[in-house]
């Protein structure tokens, strides 16, 4: 071989760094939650269904999955179950601009003191690791489903005050009108307590430069909220 032409320099070794995850994006790392089974159906019509099995609670907040069901006979096109999918953007680019379209499905909190949280308008946070002014934050994780069956993984930031949490959807679309359900906060500042850790964090991770995707904190009533001003990635 000639020595006219030479390999390329090995690479510097490879550093990996986990990041941290804020409080207020996610279930705190390595800790296994206090379970409130609630078994609770939020709304129903001839179309659809909408239901919350369990809270999973934790110091700085609590997760749940939303779950929708549709009758045999609807079509899967008709309804947006999502809450934060990609069929909304779609709808927004056809030329609904800011109102809310009837096949999606709009779910929301409020805390006792009237701070709510919605899947519908707000402020999206910044690529940023600095505390939200103010809570509440509803965060969604992962989610999927087909065949008339869907779910949906969420977590809300922080744990809410004493005093009744309301939990409330309403989906046009499906015939559902808008419905609250008041759930004991009690229940889940206890849960939160049965919280048990697994693994400590790692005091050295850094904070991620990025890593919000859709969340909504609270701002208006659900008839005024403004749309997010930005979203998941298009």
């Amino acid at each position: 071989m000639s020595d006219f032409f030479q390999p390329p320099p090995p690479p510097p070794p490879e550093e990996r760094v986990r990041h941290r995850q804020p409080a207020w994006a996610g279930p705190p790392h390595g800790m296994l939650p206090g379970v409130v089974p609630l078994e609770l159906v939020l709304a129903r019509s001839e179309l659809a269904a909408v239901y919350v099995s369990w809270l999973g609670a934790y110091p700085t907040g609590f997760e749940f999955d939303l779950m929708t069901v549709a009758a045999p006979s609807e079509d899967d096109d008709a309804l947006d179950p999502m809450l934060f999918g990609a069929r909304r953007h779609h709808m927004r680019r056809r030329g609904t601009g800011a109102a809310i379209p009837d096949a999606m499905l709009r779910f929301g909190v409020e805390f006792a003191d009237g701070r709510r949280a919605t899947n519908t308008g707000g402020r999206a946070l910044p690529g940023s690791h600095a505390e939200p002014d103010e809570g509440p934050v509803l965060h969604s994780g992962g989610g999927g489903g087909g065949g008339g069956r869907w779910h949906q993984e969420m977590f809300l930031w922080p744990l809410p005050p004493p005093g009744p949490l309301a939990l409330v959807c309403e989906w046009p679309a499906a015939g559902i009108p808008l419905t609250r359900h008041d759930i004991d906060t009690g229940r889940v500042r206890e849960a939160a307590q049965r919280a048990q850790v697994m693994f400590e964090d790692d005091p050295g991770a850094h904070a991620p430069g990025a890593i919000w995707s859709t969340i909504t904190a609270a701002g208006g009533t659900e008839s005024d909220a403004a749309p997010p001003q930005a979203t998941t990635p298009d």
